[in-house]
């Protein structure tokens, strides 16, 4: 269930019942030449639609498609708000979401957004708000590679251009991370991608995306029971 859907009163009835209020965060980042900019934000989504067929007592908030993308400046369509605004959004956000909603999850599919997420949800949970930053994670390829390509093609394939998908840094990204870190994914991959796009299939990303919403479904299970992982 979605809450920009529901009325006032009616997301106050939710809330009432102890609803988790779940808030996708993503970003408008290049993927290469072949993912649209929406990837992280559509992966979010997803997970947290996954979750809320799992689970009766969970409501959407609207996406949150800006985050922390520095890494990939100079890439057209790539609009970031940074670290430090980031952390200030989600710790107000938590502030205002906690006088509805007694549990706050936010589900983050951007790498980029990990850092000032995890230090907004350390702030909120100091102020003894009840808040779960969960980041899915897969093995392979980091960015824009078969993981995110295959996804892609389960969840929207009219959006992905398999014509144009090609190898970029294959690299495992220990080895990649100190110039990541210093110089950003241009100076790694002149197309923006960290792996390899074309052996990915919407089979693949069916299979990743049920393994990611099952590791969040027993995140949000073992939170709700008391027992965060």
């Amino acid at each position: 269930m979605r809450l920009a859907d529901l009325t006032s009163p009616d997301a106050g009835r939710q809330a009432a019942a102890g609803a988790v209020l779940a808030v996708p965060l993503g970003s408008t980042e290049q993927h290469g030449p072949h993912l649209p900019l929406s990837t992280d934000s559509d992966i979010a989504l997803a997970l947290c639609h996954r979750l809320a067929a799992a689970r009766g007592d969970v409501l959407i908030a609207p996406l949150l498609a800006y985050g922390s993308s520095g890494e990939h400046e100079g890439f057209p369509g790539t609009l970031s708000i940074g670290q430090a605004a980031l952390e200030l959004l989600l710790i107000e956000l938590g502030r205002s979401a906690a006088l509805t909603f007694g549990h706050l999850l936010l589900v983050s599919a951007h790498g980029g957004n990990t850092g000032p997420a995890s230090r907004a949800a350390a702030r909120l949970r100091a102020e003894s708000r009840d808040v779960l930053l969960h980041v899915p994670r897969w093995d392979g390829d980091p960015h824009a590679g078969r993981a995110e390509t295959s996804m892609l093609l389960e969840l929207t394939p009219s959006r992905v251009r398999m014509e144009h998908a090609a190898p970029g840094d294959t690299r495992p990204l220990r080895e990649l991370w100190p110039q990541l870190r210093s110089a950003g994914v241009r100076a790694v991959s002149a197309s923006g991608v960290l792996g390899d796009p074309t052996g990915a299939t919407a089979a693949g990303g069916r299979a990743l995306l049920d393994d990611l919403a099952s590791a969040l479904i027993q995140d949000v299970a073992a939170w709700r029971a008391g027992d965060p992982a």
